[in-house]
């Protein structure tokens, strides 16, 4: 056995194990809960709730069975190969009602940038059910198929049913409007089917295993809401991550894949036995995918990210966008008949039971709420048992369950992050969940906004933190109680109330965070990505590479610093390019901000993008941009614990960023310098020196420390104190401008001298590299 054998042993094992030690503790976990803890004999509200919590314990820890059982043995299938000619004609749908053309541009160009043996062969079908004539003259201008009909009768369905009769590809890809595909992504997706087709060659009709849909992940360019509103974009993935990269793919097994809508690849022979999408539910696609599978058809689903877009801008957006999957997917269930219908196997069954039970988690978080509340708070009984029995049946469970979670996942999900996410939007999805449940369905549907950054609708959301604080005040009640209990009785018993509540009152917090939101500062969403470049100016050319990459901006590393005056007269462009495409842009060195050193001795520079040289540069910046797969975390981070987490948003929620908008080069020292004041020395912490000022982290001696404590206090007469920082033999005289917080500003004099005249500058520079 070679080393990567032996090391996907030894994780296939570690998988495993912790499955079948999560199944075995939380079946003995079960059989406890049922016979010896729900409370008979006590009063009804008691034995009502005890039931209750049994219940949705019972449900969730099976459902949590069900993906773990499909996920210990993943199997991602390899992509076939396939020559040239063997690839066929493909139509490519892109739904949209009424999202804005701007958006829709880029997905269009992004069609049409798939590569592929014959382009000819791709036809790109622009579906607009908002009958809009800026939409059509925009499909002209692209020479793409622009389709419209006279009614909206079925929505997303219909529109997508109206694009199938004005087209004859054997095979469809739907995008949504806001999904911007990657060139790969018809070359990674399409050799599945032809693979498929090939194998049924001479197989008699019975015996053909047909490939209905392929299922590629939905990924975003962009930071959800979880990640953005409460600062953990460099510590999780995205929350549709773990729905996508594992438990699709693990559903393989069962061929239970759920269509989700858009980066997906569909049979028209699938589709046709099916009489098209399905038009009955808000959540066609669901439906449609079902069908297809009652149809005799295999669907697959793989883990490679092909396309991205954007996630629901506001906290209004999301939970409409959630109560509709919610609906959708419950009615669907009810009207597809999943549980008695002789097309599916149990496997398909039992799945399609845990998509559906997953959409009750509102009513399963208002069970593990009220339940320590109503004891702790109001004196009822919920939970009959005592510390040791908890110890030895619900902490074994506990363990195993978060263990099997955060390694089947891959680390993308976590119990914690699982709790965050259900916490946050429970309150405004269970009246909604009750209602579908007794068959009140919602019959329209509002398409979910995804113009992100709109701050005006994420204004006025006081009502939505209602329920969160009336439940961590009856928390922090039923805490008071529980301390002073365990301390009159002197028994341990309650303490595992007290853990509860504590978890809870954890989970309510950062959803108190999640709805308070976060001011957007960037109008663009930015992208880290490594793009060689030319940067010209003033008559002279430097080579240069991107750190990250906007529409609307970049910044990007120099070997050497440069001067950039902000005239009229000199223009700067830059021209980016990788092994496909090619962009020429111009900047705006007005707009020019934080300049400074990284751990390499490079020189970062910021740009607002003016304007681009054509057209087809626009196109190719595009492509640049968003060619790829998307920075988003791929798992969780190390270091992202509680503590980690309420210091975060605390002290970011508290803080107000500064930005020193400095425009010369800068570089960060972070080390004692020699200060001269009044002929003698002394030793200052210095941040950083930019030739215009030095940032220090405290005052020098026999600086006036300047009365109250704003955030910006400034001297009256700075130029009447004044002292000289040492670097090496030269001695730069400063005075002390102001304070901005924690950090001191001394403006360098003769400012001129040092930084125009070469030869200072350099040596400047040099000395002080050599203290760094």
């Amino acid at each position: 056995m070679n080393k990567a054998d032996a090391k996907r042993f030894f994780k296939e094992s570690k998988l495993r194990l912790w499955f079948i030690l999560y199944v075995i503790c939380s079946t003995i976990y079960l059989f406890w809960r049922l016979f010896f803890t729900i409370p008979f004999g006590y009063d009804l509200i008691s034995i009502i709730a005890g039931i209750a919590l049994l219940i949705v314990e019972a449900l969730g820890l099976v459902e949590a069975m069900v993906h773990f059982s499909n996920m210990y043995n993943t199997k991602d299938f390899v992509k076939p190969e396939i020559t040239d000619e063997e690839f066929p004609d493909v139509d490519v749908f892109i739904a949209t009602y009424n999202e804005e053309t701007s958006l829709l541009k880029k997905t269009i160009l992004a069609c049409k940038r798939m590569d592929y043996p014959d382009k000819r062969k791709v036809h790109i079908y622009v579906c607009d059910d908002g009958h809009r004539r800026e939409v059509k003259e925009l499909a002209l201008i692209l020479d793409v198929n622009y389709l419209d009909r006279d009614n909206h009768d079925g929505n997303k369905a219909g529109n997508l049913n109206n694009a199938l009769m004005h087209s004859d590809s054997p095979y469809i890809v739907t995008f949504d409007a806001d999904m911007i595909p990657q060139s790969c992504f018809l070359l990674e997706t399409i050799p599945y089917f032809v693979d498929a087709e090939k194998r049924n060659e001479g197989r008699k009709e019975e015996d053909k295993i047909k490939l209905g849909f392929l299922q590629s992940p939905q990924s975003f360019y962009d930071q959800d809401l979880f990640q953005f509103n409460l600062h953990a974009e460099n510590k999780i993935p995205n929350e549709q991550d773990y729905f996508y990269r594992d438990i699709e793919v693990a559903r393989n097994r069962t061929n239970s894949v759920i269509y989700g809508g858009s980066n997906t690849v569909i049979s028209r022979e699938a589709l046709n036995a099916v009489g098209g999408f399905y038009t009955k539910a808000i959540t066609e696609d669901f439906a449609t995918g079902i069908n297809i599978q009652k149809a005799g058809f295999v669907t697959l689903a793989i883990s490679k990210r092909l396309a991205s877009g954007l996630s629901a801008g506001t906290l209004r957006d999301l939970i409409q966008q959630r109560i509709r999957w919610a609906r959708g997917v419950i009615s669907t269930g009810r009207q597809l008949h999943i549980y008695t219908s002789r097309q599916l196997s149990f496997g398909q069954k039992i799945n399609y039971w845990a998509s559906i039970w997953y959409w009750y988690a509102p009513i399963k978080r208002f069970c593990y709420i009220m339940a320590p509340i109503l004891y702790a708070a109001f004196g009822f009984t919920v939970f009959k048992c005592n510390l040791w029995q908890v110890l030895l049946f619900w902490l074994p469970m506990y363990i195993t369950s978060n263990m099997a979670l955060k390694t089947l996942s891959n680390n993308i999900r976590n119990v914690k992050w699982t709790s965050i996410y259900e916490y946050a939007l429970f309150p405004y999805m269970l009246i909604p969940v009750i209602l579908e449940s007794f068959g009140f369905s919602l019959k329209k549907f509002r398409v979910t906004d995804k113009v992100a950054g709109d701050d005006d609708r994420q204004k006025g959301l006081t009502a939505y933190k209602i329920p969160i604080l009336v439940l961590i005040v009856l928390s922090l009640v039923g805490i008071v109680r529980v301390i002073v209990t365990i301390f009159e009785s002197g028994s341990l018993g309650p303490v595992v109330v007290l853990f509860w509540l504590i978890y809870n009152l954890f989970n309510m917090v950062m959803c108190m965070f999640f709805i308070d939101g976060r001011q957007k500062y960037r109008s663009a969403e930015r992208v880290y990505a490594k793009v060689d470049g030319e940067l010209s100016y003033n008559g002279k050319t430097y080579k240069c590479v991107t750190k990250d990459l906007s529409e609307t901006g970049l910044a990007l590393f120099l070997d050497m610093p440069i001067l950039l005056e902000n005239t009229e007269n000199d223009r700067i462009s830059l021209v980016l390019a990788n092994e496909k495409w090619r962009a020429k842009v111009w900047l705006d060195n007005k707009h020019t901000k934080e300049v400074k050193t990284d751990a390499e001795d490079k020189w970062l520079y910021s740009f607002a993008i003016t304007e681009f040289d054509s057209e087809f540069d626009y196109d190719n910046y595009l492509a640049l941009l968003y060619d790829r797969v998307t920075t988003n975390p791929s798992f969780i981070k190390k270091n992202n614990g509680v503590y980690d987490d309420l210091r975060t948003n605390i002290g970011q929620r508290a803080s107000t960023p500064v930005d020193l908008k400095r425009e010369f080069p800068r570089i960060e020292l972070n080390r004692d310098l020699p200060v001269m004041i009044d002929g003698k020395t002394e030793m200052i912490k210095v941040l950083d020196f930019n030739y215009e000022y030095f940032s220090t982290q405290s005052l020098c001696s026999g600086t006036p420390q300047e009365q109250g404590s704003d955030d910006e206090v400034t001297l009256s007469n700075p130029e009447d104190i004044e002292v000289s920082f040492v670097v090496g033999d030269i001695e730069i005289p400063a005075v002390f401008e102001r304070r901005i917080r924690d950090i001191y500003l001394y403006k360098v004099k003769d400012f001129e001298k040092f930084y125009l005249e070469e030869h200072m500058r350099d040596m400047v520079m040099n000395n002080l590299l050599e203290a760094v």
